[in-house]
């Protein structure tokens, strides 16, 4: 199979999956239906934020713990970011992973002063990208000044919950949960992201794919990276990969290889029964005819 039919079999089943998906159940078990609840842009953004920061671990536990925040916060989070002695009070005993109260608190109270500041979350991560700045490069300012803000400065804490909320991006870590954010924010409403910062013009074709253990491994099986490491380059590879089927919107098909590596519970080897019925099994490197001689021939 040549490299362009490749690409056209892998770009069939992934908007395949697409077309296919009920979005209304896939958005009522997914974090990002916490900020659909919400009309207030400003609201949408620190639901958002919050959501994102929580979305490590198992999927029930962080629906339970968001909930658990916005109980606690009350219906107006963008109000609730204006005070962060209300916040600390308000999830004081709070705790996910490595996540106490206080560093939720300080996540929405700099949200918030980075929202009064200029007008948005999104105005301020756009100026930014106005200023010429790279994506990763505006992705670390406009966290720098949300930890700032909030008070979640290196050296603070021995713990790691403040330094991991909000991470810095210039580290080379994947930072999938910072990726998740934009993404909502940024792609166009699709009846699960928001778009909520179109008004801003940030394109999304700006976005890196948010990589998890199902995407990084379905992607190393389809070739979309060779590296075993979920770092900011492996994002940058995949996204790459992602830009020869829409260049406009390449993260778009985030959900589908999402959606595919957990129905499939995509391996990392020759699996007859988990791989039985996957769309790109005649192109993945496991089952690839030609690859698997190569192999074997090694």
């Amino acid at each position: 199979m040549s490299a362009a039919d490749r690409n056209e079999r892998i770009k069939s089943v992934l908007d395949q999956v697409r077309s296919a998906c009920d979005r209304e159940a896939a958005r009522a078990k997914d974090p990002v239906s916490f900020v659909h609840r919400f009309r207030d842009p400003k609201d949408q953004e620190i639901v958002g934020l919050v959501a994102s920061s929580m979305a490590f671990g198992n999927v029930a536990t962080i629906r339970a713990k968001v909930e658990e925040i916005l109980g606690r916060i009350g219906g107006r989070p963008s109000e609730a970011a204006a005070s962060l002695v209300r916040l600390q009070k308000a999830l004081r005993g709070f705790k996910h992973r490595v996540f106490i109260g206080d560093d939720v608190a300080r996540l929405i109270a700099g949200a918030g002063a980075v929202q009064s500041a200029h007008g948005t979350l999104g105005a301020a991560f756009s100026s930014h990208l106005a200023a010429g700045l790279t994506f990763q490069d505006a992705l670390a300012e406009f966290c720098e000044a949300i930890r700032g803000a909030g008070g979640l400065t290196k050296g603070k804490s021995a713990r790691r919950g403040p330094a991991h909320i909000l991470p810095d991006v210039r580290r080379g870590a994947g930072s999938k949960r910072l990726l998740l954010f934009l993404r909502w924010m940024i792609r166009p409403d699709d009846g699960i992201d928001l778009g909520a910062w179109g008004v801003w013009g940030v394109p999304p074709s700006v976005l890196l794919c948010p990589v998890d253990t199902h995407i990084h491994k379905l992607a190393r099986n389809l070739g979309f990276t060779r590296r075993k490491d979920v770092s900011w380059t492996t994002a940058e590879e995949i996204t790459d990969a992602l830009r020869r089927f829409d260049a406009e919107d390449p993260v778009k098909y985030d959900f589908s290889l999402c959606h595919m590596g957990m129905l499939q519970r995509c391996p990392s080897r020759r699996d007859e029964a988990r791989c039985e019925g996957c769309g790109v099994k005649p192109v993945c490197r496991h089952w690839d005819g030609k690859l698997v001689r190569i192999r074997r021939k090694k």
